[in-house]
């Protein structure tokens, strides 16, 4: 149903009511200075605490970017949303009574929300009968459960509000139905009942099992994990999906943990219900559970709004089970980690033992020294690939080295890729220097063919060719000619993460990539490339083995050719990824999948950004390094060259300067 005309009335006593520090704070961490609250702003990448909150004024506003408003503004900005949608919820969230402009409306949305209410009121009260239920003598054998197995406290008991389902069919359903006068059909839509399948009739989902209420942030209880005392499976169930109630969307006891999550700055997230609890009575209480389904990324995105560094550990089970759980959960998250919005760490523990048997032999100590020392999700995931292999083999060696370049190919940072470039190949080489020099080679040269760099067609704009022909000749006629100069092109392609776009071009470095590891001698390079060259890229690569007019003025002044050259590359480059993005978004809807829209969003203002700098780093190339170079003079090469003509060595870099203004 559309969201009606909402009355005045109704906004304005919203408005009133709302506490801008409640709303923004479970989207951000804030942290008190002086009257008023800073944190990271959402609405741009932000760095360092330039987003302020003021409860006074009920008013926010980022320094860095702009943005501003009041609690209603803030969740329209980032969720996308309409007026309407936000006041409903805030509505909702603070029991302000619904007014709209069309009488017949409001009694529709006055029932929604009465719906509600019942339910939160019939699940509140079944899980107070639970917690009876387990003080009773039907219950004795769920509390010795607890009281001896599971070595829990009274305490703790009660803060969770443990319970039992007794063994009867229908003995919830008399209690809320029958004694309770609950309508049956508000029963089963709380989904703590079952209709029979024949016949008429209903029966208790829940049966002699130990119960654990599932609550919202605000405390409320929304479902129920019900774990088997016996044989019985599933061993444990959980309630259905209901109007209350998203597994998908909801962590078990984060009502309890957001507060030490944020005072940790890091949050844990375990397989199971006994590991949260465990470690909260053990007093490690910034610790959450996944409900018996995989962590999604709208789960983690919840945990990422208590955690100013964005540390978040998985800690499941190291047996089969639990490791594909995690790497599930990393599947989901991925693209966050690799752009570094979230800090993804992997906890294995000793002796494969889950969170609740360690602490039976362990202190909490103990296990926050293993939670200290967790490796990177990066480096759990190498350990995996290489522990399960025997690399004597050759086939488990290759299927290794592929997995690992697969894994490494993904990673954006250049920096970090030739750390775990330079680790894997320690690791494959099992010892071996010299093998591992060329296992390092390899797999760099493997890693950049993995990498996306824009080459296709779809993206690329009339003139796009001509500067990457022009640039990419310019590197590799240097390359062939002033071997002194070798490495500084070496470097310029590592440090920007470019590869050759041009095909005849990208043959041409593989070849010389592999006359570099058969140790070809320098001098020998050229003849042995012209030599091989398949008739086929004759034509197009002999002018690249000769030496003109230009390409002896750019091997005089070959660092700053180089410098302007790599720019060019990287800035035809990135204005392809730009469109790239900028379409997907186009075609994102941006209300149903606001995570995604989000992410291209930040892809997009990324390349923006970068195209801004290579445009900065070009004019300085053209102008100020330009003029510090040294006198080249004239020389006869077939005809007289001036010092004027030095201009010309950034041609094909200014004119990519002008290909931004037209970007969508």
């Amino acid at each position: 149903m559309e969201i009606p005309r909402l009355h005045p009335d109704t906004i304005d006593e919203v408005k009133q009511r709302v506490d801008i520090v409640d709303v923004v704070s479970e989207y951000v961490v804030l942290r008190k200075r002086g009257k008023d609250f800073t944190g990271l702003c959402p609405f741009h990448d932000d760095k360092s605490p330039s987003f302020s909150v003021s409860p006074g004024k009920q008013f926010y506003y980022c320094f860095s970017c702009g943005a501003g408003g009041n609690a209603i503004k803030f969740l329209m900005e980032l969720g996308k949303r309409s007026f309407a949608d936000v006041v409903l919820d805030l509505a909702r969230r603070y029991q302000v009574s619904i007014k709209t402009l069309e009488p017949e409306e409001r009694q529709e949305f006055q029932r929604q929300l009465s719906l509600r209410e019942q339910l939160y009121e019939v699940l509140a009260l079944t899980a107070r009968f639970f917690e009876h239920a387990l003080r009773q003598p039907q219950g004795e054998t769920a509390l010795t459960y607890l009281l001896e197995k599971r070595q829990l406290s009274e305490t703790t008991i009660q803060q969770f509000q443990l319970g039992y389902a007794p063994a009867g069919w229908q003995t919830l359903y008399g209690y809320l139905v029958e004694q309770k006068g609950f309508a049956v059909q508000l029963v089963e839509q709380a989904g703590l009942i079952v209709p029979r399948q024949e016949g008429k009739g209903y029966y208790d989902r829940f049966r002699d099992r130990l119960m654990i209420p599932i609550h919202d942030l605000q405390g409320r209880v929304i479902g129920f994990g019900g774990r088997s005392l016996g044989d019985e499976q599933p061993k444990y169930l959980n309630s259905p999906e209901t109007e209350l109630f998203d597994k998908g969307k909801t962590l078990f006891a984060l009502d309890k943990a957001r507060g030490a999550i944020a005072k940790s700055d890091r949050a844990v997230v375990v397989e199971g219900y006994f590991d949260v609890i465990a470690l909260h009575a053990a007093g490690i209480t910034n610790v959450v559970a996944s409900l018996g389904t995989a962590l999604s990324l709208h789960q983690v995105r919840q945990l990422l709004r208590y955690t100013e560094s964005k540390q978040i550990v998985f800690n499941f089970d190291a047996d089969a089970a639990g490791v594909k759980a995690a790497e599930r959960a990393i599947g989901e998250v991925a693209d966050l980690a690799y752009q570094g919005e979230v800090q993804l760490r992997i906890l294995n523990l000793p002796q494969g033992k889950d969170p609740d048997e360690f602490l039976k032999a362990n202190s909490a100590a103990d296990y926050q020294d293993v939670l200290k020392n967790a490796p990177l999700w990066l480096d759990w995931q190498i350990q995996q690939i290489l522990q399960q292999a025997d690399l004597q083999k050759a086939d488990q060696f290759q299927q290794s080295n592929q997995e690992i370049v697969k894994l490494l190919g993904n990673l954006p940072n250049a920096s970090l890729r030739t750390h775990y470039i330079h680790r894997c190949a320690e690791l494959l080489s099992q010892g071996n220097a010299r093998f591992a020099v060329q296992l390092e080679a390899d797999l760099r040269t493997q890693v950049r063919g993995q990498r996306w760099h824009g080459r296709s067609q779809k993206w690329q704009r009339p003139g796009d060719r001509s500067l990457l022909e022009e640039s990419e000749a310019q590197l590799l006629r240097l390359y062939l000619h002033a071997p002194e100069y070798r490495s500084m092109i070496m470097e310029a392609l590592d440090e920007r993460d470019l590869d050759f776009s041009l095909s005849h071009h990208r043959y041409l470095w593989q070849q010389i990539l592999d006359a570099q590891n058969q140790a070809i001698a320098s001098n020998d390079l050229l003849n042995l490339l012209q030599d091989s060259c398949p008739d086929d890229k004759v034509a197009q690569l002999y002018p690249l083995f000769q030496l003109d007019e230009k390409s002896h003025r750019d091997i005089l002044r070959a660092p700053l050719v180089i410098r302007a050259a790599a720019a060019c590359l990287e800035q035809v480059m990135c204005e392809k990824r730009y469109r790239h993005f900028n379409d997907l978004w186009k075609q994102t809807d941006c209300i149903q999948s606001f995570e995604l829209a989000q992410y291209y969003q930040q892809q997009m203002y990324a390349e923006k950004q970068r195209i801004r700098e290579l445009e900065q780093e070009q004019r300085r190339v053209s102008f100020v390094d330009l003029a510090g170079m040294p006198w080249v003079g004239d020389f006869d090469l077939g005809g007289a060259i001036t010092a004027s003509e030095n201009c010309d060595a950034t041609d094909s870099s200014e004119a990519a300067l002008h290909q931004t203004e037209s970007l969508p």
